[in-house]
C-alpha cells in the first residue's frame, strides 16, 4: 500500500489549504486513515483521523473547529481541510493508514505512511 500526500504550501495566518492523500489500494490494514504533523525538533503529533467504513472522525483538541477530515471512497482519497491557520500549525503533514481504530492518536498504531507535505504559515 502506498500513500501520496499533496496540497501543502505557504500561506498567511488565517489562510486555508486542502490537503489530499491518495491510497494505492484499500485493504484490511487501511480501515483507519490518519493525518499527523511533525515540526523540526518535535515529536509526530496526531491531527485527525477517519474510518473508511462509516466516516467516524477524530480530532486533536488543538485543531477542532478549524480542520475537517473527509474521504472519497470512489477515489481512495482522504482530505484534510485546514482553515484559520496559525504559525504554530507549520509542520510537515503526513497521512497514514491503520488496521484498528483503537489508539488512533498513536503513531505506532499506523502501518503505512506517506511522504508528507509541507505546510508553512507566516505571521
Amino acid at each position: 500500500v502506498q500513500l501520496q500526500a499533496s496540497g501543502g504550501g505557504l500561506v498567511q495566518a488565517g489562510g486555508s489549504l486542502k490537503l489530499a492523500c491518495i491510497l494505492s489500494r484499500l485493504t484490511t490494514s487501511t480501515n483507519l486513515m490518519g493525518w499527523f504533523r511533525q515540526a523540526p525538533g518535535t515529536e509526530r503529533e496526531f491531527v485527525a483521523g477517519i474510518r473508511w467504513r462509516d466516516g467516524v472522525t477524530y480530532y486533536a483538541e488543538s485543531v477542532k473547529g478549524r480542520f475537517t477530515i473527509s474521504r472519497d471512497a470512489a477515489k481512495n482519497t482522504v482530505f484534510l481541510q485546514v482553515n484559520s491557520l496559525k504559525p504554530e500549525d507549520t509542520a510537515v503533514y503526513l497521512c497514514s493508514a491503520a488496521r484498528h481504530y483503537d489508539n488512533y492518536a498513536m503513531p505506532a498504531s499506523y502501518h503505512y505512511w506517506g511522504q508528507g507535505t509541507q505546510v508553512t504559515v507566516s505571521s
